[in-house]
């Protein structure tokens, strides 16, 4: 049976769309998000947010194995991720030297910068998996409209 990627996200995103319609809390949309792509998404070995804390990463919501406590912006992928403030695809962390390696286990990285309704960033949302190349475009444009629909839309409280 193959793999249709884009039809697995589509179905993410109505779950998740469904979950959250009305919700405002930022964690539980964070939890919410974690869970139903990890759900849909059999190739996500680790998924999470690291959260803009006093000008760095700090460990947000996330499932699977221990993840990195703080992430400083000049260093690692997400640190990348935050400091430039744009999509990184990793298609084999053990040849990115910027890499921080939370779990050795992890081979391909995507980190997608989160904003809030003032366009400010708040977090990088973190997926790995443990095949190589795991992460392309498709990954991308639904990441990003899924962490924009439910990040830049409404006021949101902690």
């Amino acid at each position: 049976m193959s793999f249709d990627k884009s039809l697995a996200y589509q179905e993410a995103q109505r779950a998740i769309d469904s979950v959250l319609e009305g919700e405002t809390d930022r964690v539980l949309k964070m939890v919410t998000i974690n869970a139903l792509l990890k759900e849909h998404l059999p190739y996500y070995f680790w998924v999470g947010f690291y959260c803009v804390r006093q000008g760095a990463l700090q460990i947000g919501p996330y499932q699977g194995t221990l993840g990195c406590l703080h992430i400083p912006f000049s260093k690692g992928v997400c640190g990348r991720a935050a400091r430039t403030e744009t999509t990184q695809i990793v298609e084999d962390v053990h040849r990115d030297p910027e890499h921080i390696a939370c779990d050795s286990r992890s081979v391909s990285e995507i980190v997608v910068p989160v904003y809030n309704n003032d366009n400010q960033l708040i977090a990088v949302f973190d997926v790995d998996s443990t095949t190589e190349a795991s992460f392309d475009q498709v990954d991308q444009e639904y990441l990003e409209s899924i962490l924009k629909n439910h990040f830049q839309t409404q006021v949101l409280t902690m």
